[in-house]
């Protein structure tokens, strides 16, 4: 399986899920009742906090001049634990999981959040996993400590 890492774009990835989830969503039956508008409205409010925290990692990667590449961890400049990087280690893919797990409400298919867990534990396996190992050995026990006190995902 380590053909698999760090070989497709975290950003595809979830795109890749967000089809799955539409299509289980479309095929399997089991809609939550919620209406439309409740929907709607929740979807959106989950995705734009997922936006926002994909933002602030972003923007902390930014300022701390350090790649924002995903495939690329062995090129990072600067071990990053300021900003949202005191809550969370992967804030973009937190947000991307937000995002997901907006468009599982939206589709009020139950099925749906089976792709929610899919990413998760896909980015756990072949994405953050890989990158530790990168960070680990780039940044050391500074990093084997920041993992202590910061969780993976929240």
């Amino acid at each position: 399986m380590n053909a698999l890492e760090k070989r497709l774009p975290p950003l595809l990835v979830a795109i890749l899920f967000s089809l799955l989830m539409w299509l289980s969503a479309r095929f399997l039956p089991g809609a939550l009742g919620l209406s439309t508008g409740w929907r709607v409205g929740l979807a959106l409010m989950v995705l734009l906090a997922g936006g926002l925290i994909c933002l602030a990692g972003v923007l902390s990667f930014r300022s701390a001049r350090t790649t924002v590449n995903p495939l690329k961890p062995e090129m990072a400049s600067t071990l990053v634990r300021s900003g949202v990087y005191r809550y969370t280690r992967n804030p973009m893919y937190l947000g991307f999981a937000a995002a997901l797990l907006a468009w599982s409400i939206f589709l009020a298919s139950p099925a749906s959040l089976l792709g929610v867990m899919g990413f998760v534990s896909y980015m756990n396996q072949f994405q953050i996993e890989p990158e530790e190992r990168a960070l680990r050995d780039l940044f050391g026990s500074d990093f084997t400590q920041y993992c202590s006190r910061v969780r993976r995902w929240i």
